[in-house]
């Protein structure tokens, strides 16, 4: 590195005059650069307000409407806001006509439904579904209607169950055997042993018939008795089909006697018991029957299985 030998007056005033060219030179090139800076400036503010106003104008204008000049009279900006508002109110109205139509066209279907709804419920159901619709409705079923009996009553019934004798004299039967009537089975041979003290009077087997007749009617009966306490249509022994359940919930049926008092006068007697009127009591092997006063016992037996 060179030292400056030039007198220190011209050393130092070139040197000044050197300073102050450089002073000018960056006051000139600061300048400039702040020139050029303000003129940028000032063009993107330009383009950003003319940009702000297209799109302004375009958010004002409508697809239909045909391109203007914005204007920015104070008379062409209420008209616009007056277009703006009447053509809202159009499109309101478009949508509330296409509401007032469609509720119109919806309560015309209700009403044709609820017209047809009345004719099915005029019309009513049909007799094949009467007690189906009384039920669905919350209704009792209408009663069936009583059919005509043909069969006999009172003074014909009678007559019908009656026997007439060789004179001519009708006797009216007191009993008639129920539904449930059947024969003894076969392999039950009941007997019914009849005792004037320890003495056996007679023997008769009652798997020849359902139902057993005790009186002194000799017509009627098929059990004669004869002493004057008994009636003439006194008891019955009557063998009837009966189902019960056993302990598994299975059905078993068997024909069994039973022995019913046809409110006789002086009553029967069952084990030394007077049995009640009209009423059927089971009969069991060994059991002792007494008629009215009579003191003939009748004891009921099953012969045993081979």
């Amino acid at each position: 590195m060179g030292y400056d030998k030039s007198p220190p007056g011209e050393r130092g005033a070139s040197q000044s005059d050197g300073d102050g060219d450089y002073e000018r030179d960056r006051r000139s090139r600061t300048s400039h650069h702040g020139d050029s800076h303000r003129r940028e400036k000032r063009r993107r503010d330009r383009s950003r307000d003319k940009s702000r106003s297209t799109r302004r104008h375009r958010r004002s204008r409508s697809p239909d409407d045909a391109p203007r000049r914005r204007s920015t009279s104070p008379d062409r900006d209420r008209g616009r806001e007056g277009e703006r508002r009447r053509r809202r109110s159009r499109d309101y109205d478009r949508h509330n006509e296409g509401s007032h139509r469609t509720r119109a066209r919806d309560n015309d279907y209700n009403h044709r439904d609820r017209g047809a709804k009345q004719i099915v419920k005029q019309s009513g159901p049909l007799p094949s579904q009467a007690d189906s619709f009384a039920v669905t409705q919350g209704e009792e079923p209408p009663k069936p209607k009583e059919k005509p009996n043909f069969g006999n009553t009172g003074a014909l019934a009678a007559a019908s169950n009656s026997i007439t004798q060789s004179d001519g004299s009708k006797i009216v039967l007191k009993y008639h055997e129920p539904p449930e009537a059947r024969k003894a089975s076969p392999k039950d041979q009941w007997k019914l042993f009849i005792f004037k003290g320890e003495d056996i009077v007679d023997t008769v087997p009652l798997g020849n018939r359902s139902c057993w007749l005790v009186g002194r009617e000799l017509t009627v009966v098929d059990l004669p008795a004869e002493h004057p306490s008994i009636s003439k249509q006194h008891a019955v022994i009557q063998f009837r089909y009966i189902e019960k359940r056993n302990e598994y919930g299975d059905k078993i049926g068997k024909v069994k006697p039973y022995l019913i008092d046809l409110q006789s006068a002086n009553g029967t007697m069952l084990n030394g018991k007077k049995v009640p009127e009209s009423r059927y009591l089971e009969l069991r092997e060994k059991d002792m029957i007494q008629f009215g006063q009579s003191t003939r016992e009748y004891v009921l037996m099953l012969a045993p299985k081979d």
